[in-house]
């Protein structure tokens, strides 16, 4: 049986995939609650997921992990009237990506490409140094999360999530650029290539 063929998503598109729902969970609890805020939260990450299948055929490995915990933590959430587990979702989803990142890295498996559905071409040795970077960069934000949502009010935290950790993240990605052009291959990694293929 074939696979669905997967098309390319326009950058306004991504954007609103990606950031759609954390945007969403901000303005809601800007008007209500943290309660009201997961359940919104939960409900436009699905359609995120949605969204992107109907788009591309495709839900990258990133959005579909996030799509899980959300679920899982808010439902924890709401069922058991403990903000907590919503607040605690990042520094998981953080661990478990900069994990994969980490065994990759140990056991010379081209993984980041399958975690940021990333679609540049590097050598081998370029790859292992970003990955080592990412999976650092994943575990520093887990711990940055569990510092800001146990020392800072909560809605200091809430708004963290949108206007601090994205931001952060954009800075860091560009940071890289100068090791992407240094280690750029002409040619895709065929390892890399067919490790995205399988998991995909």
């Amino acid at each position: 049986m074939n696979k669905p063929t997967k098309r390319k998503l326009n950058p306004t598109a991504k954007l609103a995939i990606d950031f759609g729902p954390l945007v969403v969970f901000v303005i809601t609890y800007a008007r209500f609650d943290i309660y009201a805020a997961t359940a919104a939260f939960m409900t436009t990450t699905v359609a995120a997921v949605a969204a992107s299948w109907a788009l591309t055929r495709h839900i990258t490995l990133m959005l579909r992990v996030t799509a899980v915990v959300v679920l899982v933590f808010g439902t924890l959430t709401l069922v058991l009237h403990d903000p907590r587990f919503i607040k605690v979702k990042p520094t998981l989803v953080y661990t478990l990506f900069g994990a994969t990142l980490l065994w990759g890295y140990l056991f010379r498996k081209p993984l980041l490409a399958l975690v940021l559905d990333s679609m540049i071409h590097l050598t081998e040795e370029g790859w292992r140094k970003l990955t080592l970077r990412w999976a650092a960069f994943f575990f520093v934000m887990a711990f940055v999360n569990e510092i800001v949502w146990r020392t800072q009010p909560e809605p200091f935290w809430v708004n963290f999530k949108l206007f601090g950790f994205p931001p952060i993240t954009v800075i860091f990605a560009a940071l890289q650029y100068r090791l992407l052009m240094r280690y750029a291959a002409e040619q895709p990694n065929p390892e890399a290539e067919a490790e995205r293929e399988e998991v995909s």
